[in-house]
């Protein structure tokens, strides 16, 4: 079975290879083809992977490509994990957000709406590429704002493209520890909003919701990541626990804040600190895997540092450190792929899931998994602040489509003044100018 990477030079890569060297069962991926406009960032991922493969005997093969058409022909399946842009590009992001008062965070606020007008085209054009080369793979989207993105790829892909996160996992897996559920897989996580927007709502073990046990006591709350994040009190009014991105929204003042007073912001760091490590990947004298496994320890103990810290929640638990979107592409592929059925938070298509949206929505909730692809679960319906928030957000997704599509600066504006975290119509025009001045990939708003 063939995979191709789109963005097959990004440093996340070694972890979606880790996981195939580790798959044994039948039909499993025997060729990964790595896609990059970069090449010199193809070598360096290439040679992580040799190192990782070197004592696997049967290893995937692996290809590199700077074709995309190349990459797609033959493709199975398609792992769309693109940064226009770059990490220079998120470091600009949040850098204009941040002059005018705002959040510029990937895929939340201002800075996910610069973010996804720059790449919702090119996943546009990746999508009509792939039903033309690839009529029968299945599009995994990796790429933030991944709600966004995959929607605006299904219009070209339909359900063949699904949008993956691990949050929502993450979430999961530390309620269910701190409730004494040793094997996540027999809880029934109750999950429902959008990408970076959605609530935990409850967690069946054998037909009975824990998740009452676990809002009465507030020692158990205090003792995972989010209900430090987020503080006792503020889940049990919620009765649900929100995914960690909820935080800007909850608590965006003292986050702006942090942010504003950081060293670097978070793209930034991320900028810098993987420069160090592409260069050090590329010495013949010096191990790439090393210099890879050091970065993303550091990585992962600065994920969301500025939110900790302002919320005084401390450092990332050892078990918080180990990612895990790798782990539910793995999940979903060889589900479609063996007909192995499994239950995942996935991005799709809302079709009568949530009665306040409409059926093309891509919204983030369970699915259950064939050989077909991905249907979603049918849930309750949200509480009326949740879904106000939902509706208010995927409105705004919805003007970030449509900016994209026409190239209307007025369609622009509208997507950042209309989103919550904007609170003025005159800073929606200034962010739009100063997203357009720093950004070429945005001349096209006229």
């Amino acid at each position: 079975m063939r995979l191709t990477i789109l963005g097959g030079g990004g440093f996340r890569v070694p972890l979606v290879y880790g996981a195939l060297l580790g798959d044994r069962g039948e039909g499993r991926v025997t060729e990964v083809v790595l896609h990059d406009l970069d090449a010199a960032r193809l070598g360096a991922v290439t040679r992580v992977l040799a190192e990782q493969a070197a004592p696997v005997p049967d290893a995937p093969a692996v290809t590199t490509t700077t074709d995309l058409d190349e990459a797609l022909r033959g493709a199975d399946f398609v792992f769309s994990a693109i940064r226009v842009g770059g990490l220079q590009g998120r470091a600009d992001d949040e850098r204009v957000a941040l002059a005018e008062g705002v959040l510029g965070q990937e895929t939340v606020g201002a800075g996910g709406i610069a973010y996804g007008l720059r790449t919702v085209p090119v996943a546009v054009d990746i999508a009509r590429r792939a039903a033309r080369l690839a009529p029968d793979a299945w599009v995994i989207n990796f790429t933030n704002p991944a709600g966004l993105v995959t929607e605006a790829m299904s219009h070209h892909l339909g359900d063949r493209v699904i949008g993956i996160c691990d949050s929502p996992v993450g979430l999961g897996r530390r309620i269910a520890r701190v409730l004494g559920v040793h094997d996540p897989a027999e809880a029934w996580i109750d999950y429902v909003g959008l990408n970076h927007l959605g609530w935990v709502r409850g967690l069946r073990v054998a037909g009975r919701d824990e998740l009452p046990r676990l809002l009465a006591d507030p020692g158990l709350l205090g003792s995972f990541e989010e209900g430090r994040l987020f503080g006792a009190d503020w889940l049990r009014s919620l009765g649900a626990i929100p995914n960690e991105y909820l935080h800007y929204y909850y608590f965006n003042r003292e986050t702006v804040r942090a942010y504003r007073e950081a060293e670097l912001t978070r793209g930034a760091f991320l900028r810098d600190q993987q420069a160090g490590f592409y260069a050090e990947a590329t010495d013949p004298d010096a191990s790439a895997l090393a210099a890879w496994e050091r970065t993303r320890a550091e990585r992962e103990a600065t994920y969301m540092a500025e939110n900790r810290e302002s919320a005084g929640a401390g450092e990332r638990e050892a078990d918080d450190l180990s990612g895990g979107y790798e782990k539910v592409a793995l999940a979903l592929m060889r589900a479609i792929a063996r007909d192995e059925r499994a239950t995942l938070i996935l991005n799709v298509r809302n079709r009568r899931t949530l009665s306040a949206l409409d059926a093309d929505a891509v919204i983030e909730v369970p699915c259950l998994v064939d050989a077909n692809g991905a249907h979603p679960v049918a849930v309750d319906p949200l509480p009326g602040h949740a879904t106000g928030l939902v509706c208010s957000v995927k409105a705004v997704e919805r003007e970030v489509l449509a900016a994209a599509a026409s190239g209307s600066r007025a369609t622009a504006v509208k997507a950042f003044a209309l989103h919550p975290l904007v609170d003025s119509v005159a800073v929606a025009r200034r962010l739009v100018e100063g997203y357009s001045a720093v950004h070429p990939g945005l001349a096209y708003l006229g």
